[in-house]
């Protein structure tokens, strides 16, 4: 599913078609998806102008003079820039048309997104009360992340990926950072030192920023606004490489299921 990194960049390409433009119409195909898309969004919407396309956490907030569009990619959403008069597809479910001049699509086989609108400041919608600091922010230091998990017997792995915790580092990352960190994933998060805090932190950030540098991660489903695909799968080092010789040791990578995930890691190099 897109996690932050590609949350950040469907933003980024997004954002300069988006901004300072009017919204001339809207079409909704499907309603139905994870929270029903509102019936009124589109007559709220037409003849909007767009001020700003934000994010927080994976949610896009698309700022108009008249309330702010926001917008979940779920398990498998996508947002593509089409030309006026491209025939939909199957799971097209919502059309902005943008100065008549392109279409921002939104396609979600899986329909486990969402597309909302309010009127309010949208950081104060429920789904966005209760998170996280931003990774890639000050607010997430080793200092923090070891406050956070003094005295949790919770595995560091699913403790990082929760929302709650910090926003944005999903399975994919998680993994990723805990190998450059040297932290098995089944540590507990609180018999973790503040030193292997501050490293972890300081990997999350480098994973994270060099995600967003190729392009974020295909496996499955996620492509950027122009339909290409991201290339940091070719960085991954243990992700998706069960029984593969790690990089660092040459030891086989492992896989087991934790909090329901599939988690990869080098019983030698993470402890």
């Amino acid at each position: 599913m897109p996690e932050l990194p590609e949350v950040e960049i469907t933003r980024r390409g997004i954002a300069p078609r988006l901004t300072n433009a009017k919204i001339t119409s809207v079409t909704i195909r499907e309603h139905r998806l994870r929270w029903p898309v509102p019936a009124n969004m589109a007559k709220h919407l037409a003849g909007c102008t767009i001020n700003s396309v934000n994010r927080r956490a994976k949610y896009l907030l698309v700022k108009t003079d008249n309330g702010t569009i926001i917008i979940h990619l779920g398990m498998s959403g996508t947002l593509r820039f089409v030309k006026p008069g491209t025939a939909p597809k199957k799971h097209d479910h919502v059309d902005i048309e943008i100065n008549s001049d392109y279409i921002l699509r939104y396609n979600d086989p899986r329909r486990f997104g969402c597309l909302l609108r309010t009127d309010d400041n949208p950081l104060s919608h429920p789904l966005l009360t209760r998170l996280g600091p931003e990774p890639l922010s000050s607010a997430f230091t080793g200092h923090y992340l070891h406050t956070v998990s003094k005295g949790r017997r919770i595995a560091i792995k699913p403790h990082l990926m929760n929302a709650a915790i910090v926003v944005g580092v999903g399975n994919i990352y998680a993994s990723e950072s805990l190998f450059r960190a040297g932290i098995h994933p089944k540590r507990a998060a609180g018999r973790i030192s503040l030193e292997r805090m501050m490293h972890l932190t300081e990997a999350v950030k480098l994973v994270l920023q060099e995600s967003i540098h190729h392009g974020g991660t295909t496996l499955r489903d996620f492509y950027n606004g122009e339909g290409k695909p991201g290339y940091f799968s070719n960085e991954l080092n243990v992700y998706d490489r069960q029984d593969e010789a790690c990089i660092k040791c040459r030891q086989p990578i492992r896989q087991i299921t934790l909090g329901q995930r599939s988690t990869f890691y080098c019983p030698n190099c993470q402890r």
